[in-house]
């Protein structure tokens, strides 16, 4: 299943916030229960599946506070932990690109960007890496998208270095400045990297 049938198996649309999965998972919890249904299967098998989504959406779901309103130290701590000029908390302005992509598709990279921000907060790397690319197959044209994948190839590439998984770091650094070439802070993030790769020979 993809972030969007999680999202159905729940009743709500995609992009839900924190506190909405999380009550609608306490009330279809309580409807198909096995304790409320005792032998029947169809329940049973209901509350495994709302059970599975509650368990990915509940490590992507967006805050409930807008992010205009996160208090100024919090994004001051967010951006310590991410490369100092690459910037991937530039939130996209709904009017961006209004002529050239549909609204489904604006709402779509709207919810994804809120997606991304909670993956790489809690460097679920691998989950944001599918989220970003699935996002860049469906709006490929977008330089917005394109510079998120190579920003989130470069930030899973760092985290492998300090794992000292030194050939797959390499790989997803080499795969960040390929996905956005033109990008000179990526760049100079990079060639950081591979100095700390060397370091570690």
């Amino acid at each position: 299943m993809d972030i969007a049938d999680y999202y159905r198996q729940l009743g709500l649309r995609s992009g839900a916030s924190l506190s909405q999965v999380k009550a609608a998972y306490r009330q279809l919890a309580r409807q198909y229960h096995p304790d409320v249904n005792p032998g029947d299967e169809a329940a049973k098998n209901k509350f495994i599946t709302i059970t599975e989504a509650y368990k990915f959406l509940v490590n992507i779901a967006p805050p409930d506070v807008a992010e205009s309103k996160v208090p100024d130290d919090t994004k001051q701590q967010a951006a310590k932990t991410q490369p100092q000029t690459v910037k991937v908390t530039k939130k996209p302005s709904p009017t961006q690109n209004s002529q050239e992509f549909s609204a489904a598709e604006e709402k779509l990279k709207q919810d994804a960007y809120s997606q991304l921000q909670q993956l790489l907060k809690y460097q679920r790397f691998p989950r944001a890496i599918a989220l970003v690319e699935g996002l860049a197959q469906r709006i490929p044209d977008d330089g917005e998208v394109r510079q998120w994948q190579a920003i989130v190839y470069q930030r899973w590439g760092r985290h492998l270095i300090g794992e000292k998984q030194v050939e797959k770091a390499r790989i997803y650094l080499k795969k960040a400045v390929k996905t956005d070439p033109h990008n000179r802070a990526l760049w100079a993030e990079v060639e950081r990297d591979f100095r700390q790769l060397e370091q570690i020979y």
